[in-house]
């Protein structure tokens, strides 16, 4: 009787920790996604899952991701993966969720359309995949939206150069040019002197050939008696070539 009652006993403690164990050798399944996301307004984000089961999936998969927007409230399922893809037929995501995954490599990531300031919330990645149904089917994202800051382009860059620096290194260059090449200033004297006013010593040299002397016009008259008519050409007639008289042709 001893001996029944201790086989009783064994048998009884094995079937517990069989109930006991088996709940941990289905529950296998994990789901990873990125704690933190920060997107700017207008940009299209990926909101990235994985997961890792012990069972390959099946047509009984399924994934939903869920929504819990910053101010507040219970999560709300927006998309749903069982075989195929169910966007959101309505709603603040409506035509802005995208189905990137790949349950077979065990990703079931999705991506969001032009993102707003009214999708900051957390996002939740669920993935049921019998019998891996225990453990940790749930991942959660916490998704920050804000501006774009503003940035500078190049054809702005080009346009305050093209106006600005270009005028200003066109006159640097002028001044420079003049600073460098001055122009030659002769004075009245040094450019013309009249025979009267060569002084001693001074007739032998060579005027520079920039010198002009300036001749008489034709017009230019000589009122003289005749006693005076008779000496101008006695005169003109020994004065040596070079002098400059003119003899008034009118």
């Amino acid at each position: 009787m001893r001996r029944r009652g201790s086989r009783a006993v064994t048998v009884v403690l094995r079937l517990c920790s069989l109930v006991c164990l088996a709940p941990s050798l289905v529950s296998s399944i994990t789901v990873n996604t990125p704690a933190e996301l920060q997107a700017s307004k207008g940009d299209a984000v990926t909101l990235p899952c994985t997961f890792t089961s012990t069972s390959r999936p099946t047509s009984k998969m399924t994934v939903d991701w869920l929504y819990r927007p910053q101010s507040g409230g219970p999560p709300q399922t927006f998309f749903h993966f069982s075989s195929q893809a169910f966007p959101p037929p309505d709603g603040q995501f409506m035509g802005r969720i995208r189905w990137q995954g790949s349950p077979a490599r065990g990703d079931v990531s999705i991506s969001l359309i032009n993102a707003t300031l009214n999708d900051n919330g957390t996002f939740t990645c669920a993935v049921r995949n019998p019998p891996d149904v225990h453990g940790s089917p749930t991942s959660h994202i916490v998704l920050t939206v804000t501006l774009k800051k503003p940035s500078t382009r190049f054809s702005d860059v080009a346009v305050l150069l093209a106006f600005i620096l270009l005028p200003s290194a066109i006159v640097t260059l002028i001044l420079i040019g003049g600073m460098l090449c001055p122009k030659k200033r002769y004075s009245q004297s040094e450019a013309y002197r009249s025979p009267i006013e060569v002084t001693e010593g001074e007739g032998d040299r060579i005027h520079p050939p920039e010198a002009k002397v300036k001749k008489a016009s034709c017009c230019a008259l000589y009122l003289m008696d005749s006693d005076d008519e008779y000496e101008y050409y006695n005169r003109k007639k020994t004065l040596p070539v070079d002098e400059y008289y003119a003899e008034s042709k009118c």
